[in-house]
């Protein structure tokens, strides 16, 4: 990881004001909010991106970027109903006296199509929001996917039920798969254009 310049594009943005995790600090970078040389406003969280960063001012802007690998990030607050995969999850995560669990998901014909966590939500409502901006990176838990099932576009999923008791992380395999599809149509999360794929 210490030799990949690359940053991920993170979901909390205003204008063209651009919010990356340097994937090597782990840190986020926001950039101004105008004067870029590329054209952030079609840059779509999750993205995966190769940026150059003039850091002549206060607030970095954009040089020129180049799109890696067009992973989709999404989130959702306030989800009904919880799928049952994520709903045993948490619930055998509690059971153990646990924080958090993983499992994989699988499809109608028993094909893991998915890879979920669950994590308990903090009394403020902090989970789902660190991970939103950045301060909890979700970078781990993708990386330990493509590790597994090798770097391939996917769609993320950050989800918080409506009882705001734990946070859903699912990670669907296949960008514009069934999977992912359907995670979308249940929680009303439209797939965003993409002028730059």
């Amino acid at each position: 990881m210490a030799d990949d310049p690359s940053y991920r594009v993170l979901a909390a943005r205003e204008a063209e004001r651009l919010r990356l995790l340097d994937r090597e600090t782990y840190e986020p970078v926001v950039t101004a909010d105008g004067g870029h040389g590329a054209p952030v406003a079609d840059l779509r969280p999750g993205y995966l991106v190769d940026v150059d960063l003039d850091w002549s001012t206060t607030e970095p802007t954009v040089r020129s970027l180049s799109v890696r690998r067009p992973t989709l990030y999404a989130f959702a607050d306030g989800i009904e109903p919880v799928f049952e995969a994520a709903r045993e999850a948490w619930t055998d995560a509690r059971r153990a006296g646990d924080s958090m669990n993983a499992r994989v998901t699988r499809n109608t014909d028993n094909e893991v199509n998915g890879v979920l966590y669950v994590f308990a939500e903090d009394e403020t409502g902090g989970t789902f929001e660190a991970f939103r901006d950045g301060a909890r990176p979700l970078e781990p838990l993708v990386d330990r996917v493509n590790d597994r099932e090798g770097d391939s576009p996917r769609e993320v999923f950050v989800l918080r039920p409506a009882d705001g008791r734990f946070v859903i992380v699912t990670i669907a395999l296949r960008k514009g798969g069934r999977f992912a599809e359907t995670l979308r149509e249940t929680y009303d999360v439209p797939k965003p254009s993409e002028p730059l794929e």
